[in-house]
């Protein structure tokens, strides 16, 4: 290879990172709706979102069985039911309908 060559493999590299982060941005600006979920969040989150999030706590329910063995000899069973039972159930059965975060309306 040339040297000229590989100055323009690192200026073309260059350019596709700044276009991917471009490409980025609008998704790092956009602001949480202050209103509350539309009604699209909302079917969204019923039809698709439920169902996947359902899906994965029954996945980290059996995870968390198959390793309760070794939770409790390490002594981390808390940890481990936070993350592969609690988090997901919580997300499931308790978050509002198309909000996007896991806090319970009540919290906030």
């Amino acid at each position: 290879m040339t040297l000229e060559m590989i100055k323009n493999m690192k200026l073309l590299r260059a350019l596709t990172m700044t276009a991917a982060l471009l490409l980025c941005q609008p998704a790092w600006s956009h602001e949480a709706n202050p209103h509350g979920p539309s009604g699209i969040d909302m079917a969204a989150d019923l039809l698709v979102g439920r169902p996947v999030l359902l899906a994965t706590t029954i996945v980290g329910s059996v995870i968390w069985l198959v390793a309760l063995p070794f939770s409790a000899l390490g002594g981390n069973v808390q940890e481990a039911t936070d993350a592969l039972v609690i988090g997901p159930a919580k997300a499931t059965f308790v978050r509002c309908l198309g909000c996007p975060s896991n806090a319970y309306q009540g919290e906030q």
